[in-house]
């Protein structure tokens, strides 16, 4: 039985995104959410398989390198999403723009009914711009 008035365990510290070229998501993301590339941090070493972005917000995302990284498809439940990040924006067909010229795929853009629209990262991780 879980006590939910127990305390934490811990904090989260970072969210980790498998791929095949770390620094390359790390710069992907940097497009989109701003922040620092492999800003140096005592909690991680940085390596040619492993790079970080800090935001401005204080989140830390880490990318770590797979050389057989077999990506999500989206919509085939042999290959689920595992994960998704949703990222507020204020205008959401200029994120799009930014997004596309970033490196990223759109995969469903609601047919401009709905406040949000489901992209892929370059190594295929999907995740939403969410109409803030």
């Amino acid at each position: 039985m879980i006590d939910e008035d127990a305390e934490a365990v811990g904090r989260l510290q970072t969210i980790v995104l498998d791929g095949p070229d770390p620094l390359a998501l790390a710069r992907f993301y940097r497009a989109l959410l701003g922040g620092e590339v492999n800003r140096p941090d005592r909690r991680w070493s940085l390596s040619d398989g492993w790079a970080t972005l800090h935001t401005g917000t204080g989140l830390v995302l880490c990318f770590q390198g797979v050389p057989d990284h077999r990506p999500p498809q989206w919509g085939d439940p042999g290959r689920p999403q595992q994960l998704h990040l949703d990222i507020g924006v204020t205008d959401l067909d200029h994120a799009h723009e930014r997004a596309l010229a970033a490196g990223a795929a759109l995969l469903d853009d609601g047919d401009g009914e709905r406040s949000w629209r489901i992209y892929a990262d370059p190594a295929g991780h999907p995740f939403c711009l969410v109409r803030d």
